[in-house]
């Protein structure tokens, strides 16, 4: 029986790993929308300073990272990460691309979280940190794709 529960925690240790290891954020919107017209799927867009930003990194954290949001945005979403480092390097090009789509969607501060339609529409917004990790996190999505 042991050897049963072990082989069970083991599995589902497994399991977990390989979900966060399909978690791909991509850089490029224009790929995304593409990827999303082509699947089916929302876009979700995270404006972040990853390595500064002390919400972004909590949220990361507490939604993002976990295994639950995992399975959810690997059968709903696209997910772009739009990065605004300041220890990391980036190069120019993607600096200017990150910097131009956030001028578009008029994002001022960090976290932001965009969330378009797989016609590029936007659909709903949450600006900054909020609480509840990645429960809280998806039933808000899934309100922006109910048109609530």
């Amino acid at each position: 029986m042991k050897k049963i529960a072990a082989m069970l925690l083991t599995f589902c240790a497994l399991a977990s790993a390989i979900g966060a290891e399909q978690q791909h954020w991509l850089t490029n919107l224009p790929q995304a929308m593409a990827q999303a017209q082509k699947e089916n799927k929302t876009v979700l867009l995270d404006f972040t300073g990853s390595d500064w930003c002390g919400w972004c990194i909590k949220f990361k954290k507490e939604a993002l990272d976990t295994p639950e949001f995992t399975e959810y945005a690997a059968k709903n979403l696209i997910l772009v990460e739009l990065d605004f480092p300041r220890k990391v390097q980036q190069s120019e090009t993607l600096k200017k691309d990150n910097k131009a789509v956030a001028e578009h969607y008029k994002v001022t501060g960090y976290p932001t979280f965009v969330v378009l339609n797989k016609d590029g529409k936007e659909i709903g917004r949450q600006p900054g940190y909020e609480e509840g990790g990645a429960k809280a996190f998806i039933a808000e999505i899934e309100k922006f794709k109910a048109g609530k």
